[in-house]
């Protein structure tokens, strides 16, 4: 998902490097920056989302679960998205930054998933349309 125009060799470096500086900056020394990777992630999958369902001659926003593997997708394409906005100077440091605000419960990709459930949580009142 990090990759641009195929270019697998660079989107493996800028992983592996954003990695790296997620290992000397992290606070907590007992995990490794894979772990760290897999925290930030499962902090930023979504549970529930909310699908459009035209019901009538009315669209509704109807909440409904989230598969395990658009769990999982969504929260890469979430990080990597908003890791592209940050403001560092290369793309290794941007995506290490938004993984440590992500383990911290924090950042742009943390906010989409609550605004996600918040809005899902809203629309409780629909979730009868669900088929």
């Amino acid at each position: 998902m990090l990759m641009w125009h195929g270019k697998k060799t660079l989107s493996f470096k800028i992983f592996y490097d954003a990695l790296e500086i997620v290992r000397q900056k992290k606070t907590d020394e007992e995990k490794t920056a894979l772990e760290v990777w897999k925290d930030a992630l499962s902090n930023v999958m979504p549970h529930v989302e909310v699908r459009s369902r035209r019901v009538g001659g009315a669209t509704f926003q109807v909440p409904m679960q989230v598969l395990p593997d658009r769990k999982i997708s969504l929260a890469m394409k979430w990080l990597i998205g908003y890791s592209r906005k940050r403001n560092e100077k290369s793309m290794a440091q941007k995506l290490a930054a938004e993984i440590l605000s992500a383990v911290k419960e924090e950042g742009a990709a943390y906010k989409k998933k609550v605004d996600t459930r918040k809005m899902a949580e809203a629309n409780k009142a629909f979730s009868h349309f669900r088929f």
